[in-house]
């Protein structure tokens, strides 16, 4: 693993600007479990709101036969009614479009929101699907053998790490 120089706190510093501007009164934040659900806990308690919850990918994935369930804690949990909600998905990294996919199938499980917007730490190009944030904090190219990562630390600070070969 390496260390990549992106400053992930001010990246973050970026996506409150941007999705600050995305919120209405009407706006849930639904964090993208696990770097998403973090940004998404964060951004709830930095914007004042307590209309926020998390989502799951695993069940609606096209590679669960080999991905399995995963970790127990990959819940969705979704305190508010999601029919006729506008749903700000928020996410650390944007890739193939492919996870994205699958939260929306996932979401649409629990009902039809009004509308989705998709907030991310970075998008990273690479897509196969047709799937384009309203905002990214930042945008960046990475070989598709490099995987980027975004961990939190026991204080709640983020940092980015690049995984696979250089």
């Amino acid at each position: 693993m390496t260390n990549l120089m992106l400053d992930a706190e001010a990246l973050y510093g970026e996506l409150r600007a941007g999705v600050a501007r995305l919120m209405t009164p009407k706006t849930v934040l639904v964090g993208i479990w696990s770097g998403g659900a973090w940004l998404a806990e964060r951004l709830a308690a930095d914007l004042k709101t307590d209309q926020f919850g998390t989502i799951s990918s695993t069940l609606h994935r096209d590679d669960f036969g080999e991905r399995g369930l995963g970790g127990v804690e990959a819940k969705t949990r979704l305190p508010f009614e999601i029919d006729g909600a506008h749903v700000l998905l928020v996410d650390d990294v944007l890739y193939t479009g492919r996870t994205i996919r699958a939260v929306l199938n996932e979401l649409f499980d629990y009902g039809r929101p009004a509308s989705v917007e998709l907030a991310v730490l970075v998008d990273r190009g690479g897509r196969e699907l047709p799937i384009q944030p309203a905002y990214a904090a930042a945008r960046l190219v990475l070989p598709s053998v490099q995987r980027l990562s975004l961990a939190r630390s026991h204080d709640g600070r983020f940092t980015f790490a690049i995984e696979g070969a250089h």
